[in-house]
Parts: structure tokens; sequence; C-alpha cells
């Protein structure tokens, strides 16, 4: 190919405005075809015309070539985002990242590096704001009632962010509309349409008094901070949530409600403020094992009477009477694979859910390039409550010694047992002696399969944060490289 003159560009149409998958092909048929980056030009199809020529693809007999893996997720992520400059700003990197600056995602000064942090951070900003400020109203169609949002984000995040709605309200069927795209989950596939209006969404429901009663029951007068609630909830998100109709109120009663608040006398402090409740107490615990568990007669009615016994205990280790609440496990009985993790972290015992917080989003993503649906695996955890150290506003998560494993051992082999997955697979140290028994070298025993104390197959492999602590990027992405191949075997096996 001859070389092009310094004026001549090359314009690259892209399917869509966060095609990660297509930006990254067309960026490597560029880089091939030595394409600097002030000659590329970047076109979404449907925005603009395209008036250059088409993108070249790479030359059959290019070497093939490697970038970090910190700047393939920042890249994921900052696609969606949207300045029309982001492409743009991404093959600048990749350009440098392949001619001879292999470390520059370590620069922290560097003014394209810290660009992209800043484009990624929006991003994941308007996902935050999108799970949490989304609110469904539900309507009555022919076929049953359905429920819709409306929603407006900043970027393009609609149809990443999609999965996060099928994972929460995986048993409704719903629609999100925004401006731009529309998201719709008919209770076994998801489905991608143009964008609406605000009047396509209806203005409330039934449900609205209870959103503004909860509200208002929750709002703490003491704790007000105008410009702080305004940076969290901006006013562009008022008109969607039903509590909003609350929060002039709630703010002009604030001062009144602050002064009777100091003059009632204090209250003694509750010794344990998250203390579960306490029914009847069930019989003594098993401290061991060895028997196997037979399946129950109904797996969900023994899983929800394992979630009722486990809330009634009144001989919980104490540091459960801190954590907010238990974490349970999640997913489908009968499940191929069966994820077991050592406790719940920080996110996912405000969540109540397990695996959403920095390790779970690793794993989503092994998950993924392993070829496993995370929807059609059972995940869950040894050890129910979060164990922590307090230390200033933050909680330092604490590992659980075998007495705390000890303890959960029980909920863990009826929770197995109920949920009758073809193989378990143990992520850690901890979940692989909760699962069998014995204290085993994780390193050692990984991509082995051994028995569980019931009897069940256990594929033994890392805990995802393990990758996290590890100190070197090229070591991290070697690690996830590793653990996805634990997982493609597990589920080859499973």
């Amino acid at each position: 190919m001859p070389a092009l003159a310094p004026r001549q560009g090359v314009a690259v149409t892209l399917p869509g405005p966060a095609d990660f998958t297509a930006w990254r092909q067309a960026a490597r048929g560029l880089v091939a075809a030595d394409i600097r980056p002030e000659q590329a030009e970047w076109v979404v199809a449907g925005e603009l015309p395209g008036l250059l020529a088409e993108a070249p693809a790479p030359p059959p007999s290019t070497a093939p070539f490697s970038v970090p893996r910190a700047f393939l997720d920042q890249a994921e992520i900052a696609i969606r985002h949207s300045d029309p400059e982001r492409f743009a700003l991404l093959y600048g990197l990749l350009w440098r990242l392949v001619h001879g600056e292999r470390h520059l995602m370590q620069a922290a000064t560097d003014p394209a590096v810290i660009r992209l942090s800043a484009l990624a951070k929006a991003v994941r900003r308007d996902a935050h704001k999108m799970h949490a400020f989304v609110r469904f109203r539900e309507v009555q169609a022919e076929d049953g009632p359905r429920h819709i949002a409306w929603f407006e984000p900043d970027h393009h995040i609609e149809e990443a962010e999609a999965d996060f709605f099928v994972r929460r309200f995986a048993a409704l069927r719903w629609s999100i509309v925004t401006p731009r795209r529309s998201v719709a989950w008919d209770g076994t596939a998801l489905e991608f349409g143009p964008g609406g209006r605000r009047a396509d969404v209806p203005p409330d429901d039934a449900m609205e008094p209870l959103w503004r009663a909860y509200y208002a029951s929750i709002f703490n007068p003491a704790r007000l901070k105008p410009g702080a609630m305004r940076a969290e909830m901006p006013r562009k998100y008022w008109r969607n949530l039903p509590e909003a109709a609350e929060i002039s109120r709630l703010m002009a009663e604030a001062p009144r409600r602050v002064a009777e608040m100091m003059e009632r006398a204090a209250a003694a402090p509750n010794p344990r403020p998250q203390s579960p409740r306490h029914l009847s107490a069930p019989p003594q615990i098993a401290r061991d094992m060895p028997a196997p568990i037979a399946p129950p007669a109904d797996p969900a009615l023994a899983l929800a009477a394992l979630r009722d016994e486990l809330l009634s205990r009144p001989d919980l280790p104490d540091f459960a009477a801190r954590a907010t609440q238990p974490v349970f496990g999640e997913g489908p009985l009968g499940a191929r694979l069966m994820f077991v993790g050592e406790q719940p972290g920080d996110e996912e015992d405000i969540a109540g859910r397990p695996f959403v917080g920095p390790a779970g989003r690793l794993l989503d993503r092994a998950l993924a390039q392993a070829g496993v649906d995370r929807r059609e695996a059972y995940l869950t955890n040894a050890v129910k409550h979060f164990k922590f150290t307090p230390t200033g506003k933050r909680r330092i998560h604490q590992s659980p010694d075998a007495g705390d494993i000890t303890y959960y051992r029980p909920f863990l082999a009826r929770e197995v047992a109920a949920v009758a997955p073809r193989l378990v697979v143990s992520l850690g140290a901890s979940a692989l002696t909760a699962l069998t028994g014995k204290k085993l070298p994780v390193l050692k025993t990984r991509g082995q399969v051994v028995s569980a104390l019931g009897g069940q197959p256990v594929f033994a492999t890392i805990h995802p944060s393990y990758l996290l602590r590890l100190p070197d990027p090229q070591a991290q992405a070697d690690g996830f490289a590793a653990f996805v191949a634990d997982l493609r075997a597990a589920h080859d096996q499973a």
C-alpha cells in the first residue's frame, strides 16, 4: 500500500456509537496499515456522511500486537461516552502504546491518560445514576402486566447496562425508554430499538404512594446537605422519581425537625444495632457434616426455609451483628455450575446480593470471556455475613477464620443439596475448605476436581479478588487469562 500524503485521510465508519468490538477491529486495521492518528477520521453510521475512503484491512502478513489490559478495560468503558472525540482519543493512545510507549497507562500525568480516565469515570457515574434512578411504572397490556421506565442518560450506556436490569428484574417484563435507545426484556430475551419520548411512559401508577412514603420515612433532616443531594440526585432526574415530590416539603420541614430532635434526650446506643431478628431457637447446629445430604423434595421451599433459619438464629457469630444483612445465593435451581466464594464484601453487604463488588465485576468479565452466562449459574458464598474491621468511614475486609467457616458449613451444604448443580466451583481457599472440610492448597489443587463433604464434585480455582491484589499489570493480565481458562474448563466438565 503506498504511503499516504500528510493531508490524505481515512474515514472509519462504525456501526454504533459505543461498539467497542467494531472500533477495536478497525483500529487494528489502521495500525497494521500504518495510519497515524491525525490521518484517521471516525464516523458513526447514520450520524455523519463518510467523505473519505474506507479503512483498509490489515495485511495478512502483519505480525500481531498486544496492548496492556488496563488500556482495554478503560477503553471499553470510555467508548460509551458522548464526547465526539472519544474514538480519536482511544486510537491516539493505542498508537502510542504500539509505537514505543508500552507503559503509557502508568503515566498518571499524561493528558491523554487523564482524559481517558475522566471519560470512563463519567460513564461509570452515568451507569450508577441509571441503576439508582430508573423507576418502572406498571401498565396493563393484552398479554398481562408490563413495566415501563423513562431515563435520560448522558452517555451511550443503554445496551451495556441492560444486563444489570435483567439480573435484577428477571421475573418482570419491562422496557426502558431513552431519547436514543429503547431496551425491552420479555422474560427470555433482550431487544433493542429506537429511542422514544417521555410521553411514551405513564406518569404514575399504584406504587407511587409507597415510593413517597418510603422516601419520607428514611429521610434524615439532621444530615441534610442540599448541595451534596443535588450532586448525587441532579434535578434532571426528579421528574422521573415519585419520591422527588416529597423533597421540597422535607427540606422545608428539616430545621424544625432538627430542633425537635435536639430538644429530646439522646437515647442510649443499641449494643447490637444490626442484629438479625430472633424467632424461636432452631435446633443446635451440627459442627461437621460427613454424611451426604439428600436433595430436598421441594428445593425452592428448602432454600426459603434455610434463609428463614439463618435470619432467626440467636447464636450467630459476633461479626454478623455488625453486618447490614445476610447475603444469600442467587441463580437457577439445577444450575450447570454453582460458584462458591469466601464471604460478602462491602458492596455485597449493602446490596444484599453476591458478587456485585470489584471482584464480582471481574468475575462477570471472566465468565463472559469463558462463554459462561452468569444468569445460568448459581452464585453464593461459604460465609453469609460480611466480616470487617471499621476504620473511619471505611470497612476493611477480614478473612473468615476456621470457626467462621465451620459455623456456616451446614448452611452451605444444604444450599448445595437444594441447588443440585452439575459441578461446584470453589473460588479461593475459604470456599475450598468449607466444601471439602480439608485445608487444601488452592494453587496446587487448582484445575482439579475433588469431592465435597456431601459427595458433590468440586472444581478448585482462585478467587477473583486474588487478581485484584496482583501489583504488576502483566501479572494481572496473565492471571486473568489463566482464570478464564479455569472457568472454561469447569464449564466443559460440567
